[in-house]
């Protein structure tokens, strides 16, 4: 039996194509449409996708605006346009769509999110564990990007090909930091969201390994 894997809030196709190599069963589902136009890519709210039967759910990048450190600013002293009950509004939001997958009836659940301020820890699930912290650089991807791995019935992943980090001050150190240095823009949220590609082949590989082992038992 083929397992199926649902990838939650992801147009990239970068962890999907991952777990497809690897002979699994795999969609990918986002509000927007998939950047490399897969037919294998569900276009909607990820939260009515959730029961539909899956082996493993992965959901790697849930609105976190809200929910990270470096936006908890924004419910003190909101940006210019906006109000504060809007901001506490879309974290409320954005913690009901994260609680909706961590809920999931799935056995085998990944959510994504950077480190979270403690106003959107208190809102969540009381189940939640703490996070693995992981680093692109843990996979043989020169980048600093320290992302929270919430699981569920998975391992945690292990380093696959650590690299050594520049020291700070150096071209080298300003070149790995490229996703907090991104500039302002349109785009900008879709570079700072993507899966790096030796991340989405550790996950795939170990999640991938463990949902075998577990369907061979």
């Amino acid at each position: 039996m083929t397992a199926r894997v649902l990838i939650g809030c992801e147009t990239s196709g970068v962890m999907r194509r991952a777990f497809a190599a690897r002979g699994f069963d795999v969609w990918s589902c986002d509000l927007l449409p998939a950047e490399d136009g897969s037919n294998r890519h569900i276009t909607g709210d990820v939260r009515d996708h959730l029961a539909d039967g899956w082996d493993l759910l992965c959901v790697m990048h849930p609105p976190c605006t809200r929910l990270c450190n470096s936006g908890v600013r924004w419910l003190s002293a909101p940006p210019n346009g906006r109000t504060l009950p809007e901001m506490w509004a879309e974290l409320d939001d954005a913690v009901d769509l994260f609680a909706a997958c961590w809920r999931a009836p799935v056995e085998r659940v990944a959510v994504e999110n950077p480190v979270m301020h403690r106003h959107a820890r208190e809102r969540m699930p009381a189940d939640l564990p703490k996070p693995q912290i992981v680093q692109p650089w843990w996979f043989g991807e020169p980048f600093f990007k320290a992302t929270g791995l919430y699981t569920r019935g998975l391992p945690p992943l292990a380093p696959t090909d650590k690299l050594t980090p520049p020291a700070p001050g150096t071209e080298a150190h300003k070149a790995w930091s490229a996703v907090h240095r991104a500039s302002p823009g349109p785009d900008r949220w879709r570079f700072r969201s993507r899966t790096f590609e030796g991340v989405a082949a550790a996950c795939a590989d170990q999640w991938g390994d463990a949902i075998r082992e577990h369907l061979a038992a």
